[in-house]
């Protein structure tokens, strides 16, 4: 072998590339899981740091608002630094980020420090080790298969949520909630040198036959921000992901208090909703299987309707807690947080392919963010005034229709 042959180059033989994608999507897999994860666990935290500062619902949800609305407005610049930098840059500061404001928050006394740890820095700490530059990286690898690869990183939503719900309720119960987010720290920072130590260079190069398929489809057509911006397709893909994303947050950043309000005890109602992260799973990997089975537009206009299901059983929930409403409740409306997404994401990464990628696919993010924050905002201020579920539930289902239209009117949604 040549001595100037660089190390990385001589790791990637004709049988190892699969072997390298499956790696590179366990990687994805479990910064997705640690991301999702931390940031949703907020829903158990909500109550008992509403208790400790007397703080009304609309208060301590803008900090969960700012999270994901943060989140959101930094994709760009998420997938900007991803194509400048690389993975390893934008991975380590997303854990040194979480590490730190975890830290932060467990010593907080005032709305203001939540919401810049928790709220601000979580959710670019999310952002950086998040779907954008998962997706990016994925790319490299998957090519076609893409869409069953973001399935899998899109249901580390549900294996965060079931992993980190239940133990962050178990460690409030036990330690406290402040000592939980020091522990969350701890650990987020303890993950930096494991990842530092990643064979990067091997991991960004992506597969042989892949990056040959991406520079030949470069040459046919390469998309710049403002060209992208100026497709409607980018303004229905940004809409898809906003007004659902408003649907989903309005509720989830309640679910666990909805569920305890009508009468379920603590650690069940974290236990039960916890468990949405396994039919999350199933839901995703369902969803992108009947994708290749029946079609795109049909596979996402199914998903809405299960989803609007599940909003209904919520509904009903309040008069009728018993465990049946609740199974279908998790089932339907848990099996299809997020599962529009990859189907998303791989229609926005095929339409707008080319070197800018990153930072077309990060602004269309921007309207999850976007949704995320004003969905969970609006939630807590809906349901503060009206003292009421009821309300809350409309605004869910009204912007659940408005995610749908574009898959029902944009031609190149509907082919």
């Amino acid at each position: 072998m040549d001595q100037n042959t660089p190390r990385d180059e001589t790791l990637i033989k004709p049988a190892q590339p699969a072997r390298v994608a499956l790696n590179v999507l366990a990687l994805c897999f479990v910064l997705s899981v640690l991301g999702r994860g931390l940031g949703e666990s907020f829903t158990v935290f909500l109550k008992p740091i509403s208790e400790s500062f007397g703080w009304d619902r609309a208060q301590v949800v803008s900090v969960y608002s700012l999270t994901w609305l943060a989140g959101g407005l930094t994709a760009p610049l998420v997938g900007r630094l991803f194509d400048r930098s690389g993975p390893p840059i934008v991975f380590s500061l997303g854990l040194l980020l979480l590490g730190c404001a975890f830290m932060i928050a467990a010593h907080a006394q005032y709305l203001w420090q939540f919401q810049i740890s928790v709220g601000l820095c979580v959710g670019l700490g999310i952002a950086l080790i998040g779907n954008v530059p998962n997706s990016i990286l994925l790319g490299r690898w998957f090519g076609p298969r893409l869409p069953t690869a973001m399935a899998v990183i899109y249901s580390a939503t549900g294996t965060g949520i079931l992993v980190l719900l239940p133990m962050s309720q178990v460690l409030i119960d036990r330690i406290g909630w402040r000592e939980a987010y020091q522990l969350f720290g701890a650990v987020a920072l303890c993950l930096l040198a494991p990842l530092l130590l990643l064979p990067w260079r091997l991991f960004a190069a992506g597969s042989p036959h892949v990056v040959k398929r991406a520079e030949t489809k470069l040459l046919e057509n390469d998309w710049t921000l403002a060209s992208a911006m100026r497709h409607h397709t980018f303004w229905a893909l940004f809409c898809t992901f906003f007004f659902t994303a408003v649907a989903m947050y309005a509720i989830t950043a309640q679910i666990v208090a909805y569920l305890i309000d009508a009468g379920f005890p603590p650690l069940q109602a974290a236990t039960a909703w916890g468990f949405s992260g396994i039919v999350t799973v199933i839901g995703m990997l369902g969803v992108s299987t009947l994708d290749g089975i029946i079609g795109r537009r049909p596979s996402v206009l199914f998903s809405y309707g299960v989803s609007i299901v599940g909003i209904i059983l919520l509904w009903l929930l309040q008069w009728y807690p018993n465990y049946w409403l609740l199974t279908g409740f998790v089932i339907c409306f848990g099996s299809m947080i997020g599962s529009r997404g990859p189907l998303i994401t791989a229609t926005a990464l095929k339409i707008f392919r080319g070197e800018r990628v990153g930072t077309i696919y990060g602004t269309i993010s921007v309207g999850s963010g976007l949704g995320s924050g004003l969905g969970s905002w609006s939630g807590g201020l809906i349901h503060d005034y009206a003292h009421s579920y009821n309300p809350l539930i409309v605004f869910a289902l009204v912007n659940v229709v408005l995610g749908m239209i574009p898959f029902l009117v944009v031609p190149a949604l509907r082919r």
